[in-house]
């Protein structure tokens, strides 16, 4: 067994990537992360996805890989020229909102929201709002965050809040957590 992936790449995948790269944009979820991603999303057929941090979509097209017809996505993203490159190439996916918004807003806007699929990729419903976001995911619905393993770009002090992230989780009652030391560090959960 490898940790290469054997996946078929989302078709905007090679598309959206190389936008990503011209950009600049330099946290995008690496690809066993997205791979992870797609086949967790199997799991939920008809269901209802979150991922706060769209980015340029590289995550999203994983995603929506992995969704069925009947399952929809809501992907927020605060900033307009990287949101553009996820809107040029997944925008004709008539299961996906992608949503301009500070995350912090949009969840206080949403709070009766629920969810199957909660991917946390941005500060809100990771380090800000983490209780608020929970309360939006059903029961048995899967959270999921990623870049809990030291990452270079990581500002100082950051691993001290992603270790008091993996306590609080941990401590949570309301979950079923797996911790995973592989791709750039993945928590996933489940609510009970």
């Amino acid at each position: 067994m490898t940790q290469e992936i054997n996946n078929p790449l989302p078709s905007a995948f090679v598309a959206i990537d190389l936008a990503t790269k011209a950009s600049g944009f330099t946290m995008a979820s690496d690809i066993q992360t997205c791979s992870l991603l797609k086949t967790l999303a199997a799991s939920k057929p008809g269901g209802k996805f979150l991922e706060l941090g769209t980015g340029t979509g590289l995550s999203t097209s994983w995603i929506l890989a992995g969704m069925d017809r009947n399952s929809t996505l809501i992907s927020i993203d605060n900033d307009e020229k990287f949101l553009d490159i996820a809107e040029n190439h997944l925008s004709q996916d008539t299961r996906l909102a992608l949503v301009l918004a500070d995350g912090e807003d949009w969840v206080e806007s949403n709070l009766e929201m629920k969810f199957d699929y909660i991917f946390a990729d941005t500060w809100h419903g990771k380090y800000l709002l983490l209780d608020e976001v929970l309360e939006m995911l059903n029961k048995g619905g899967l959270y999921i965050i990623d870049d809990m393993l030291p990452q270079s770009n990581w500002p100082e002090g950051h691993d001290r809040k992603a270790i008091n992230l993996i306590k609080d989780l941990e401590a949570r009652k309301d979950l079923v957590l797996t911790k995973q030391v592989w791709a750039t560090g993945i928590v996933i959960a489940v609510k009970v």
